[in-house]
């Protein structure tokens, strides 16, 4: 699996429901990193979508222990369901959305990750590790700065280190 998010250098990740800044180019990334793959994600980040509905054009995954069925996305109760689901799908084609608590739980299941960084920090209810901190993965490239609505952001790419 991977992981993919935009965070604030304090581990911020998002506030009273939605994301830290308006970035259109992460927006872009986001579809073009995700479209046509799996992601999988938590209740709340599922909500917090137009409608509540799935992301189009992807294999929705929930894991929720109180979320409903549904005809338009698969719920998933544990860890462990999620990771029988996926079987031998388990690689790079599946996607961790969101939010923070299933960063953390998906985290050690995951191999590979793509994070816009946003500069300065920001008041938030969300937060999820800054894979920079942690000292078994290693930033594998940074993009250029680029800034949107007057935040600063860049796009790094980091992968677990093997054991």
């Amino acid at each position: 699996m991977r992981i993919i998010a935009a965070q604030a250098k304090n581990g911020a990740i998002g506030n009273k429901g939605g994301l830290l800044a308006s970035l259109p180019t992460d927006m872009k990334h986001f579809r073009e990193e995700t479209t046509g793959r799996t992601v999988v994600m938590g209740r709340a980040t599922l909500e917090s979508f137009p409608g509540g509905r799935p992301l189009p054009k992807r294999r929705n995954i929930v894991l929720s222990t109180t979320l409903p069925e549904s005809d338009s996305y698969e719920v998933v109760r544990s860890v462990e369901e999620l990771l029988e689901l996926l079987g031998a799908d388990n690689g790079d084609d599946v996607y961790v959305i969101g939010g923070g608590q299933i960063y953390s739980r998906l985290l050690p299941y995951c191999g590979s990750a793509t994070i816009t960084e946003i500069e300065g920090e920001f008041e938030a209810d969300t937060y999820m590790p800054v894979l920079a901190e942690l000292d078994d993965w290693e930033l594998i490239s940074r993009s250029e700065r680029m800034e949107e609505n007057g935040c600063g952001f860049t796009f790094a790419e980091y992968r677990r280190k093997q054991a």
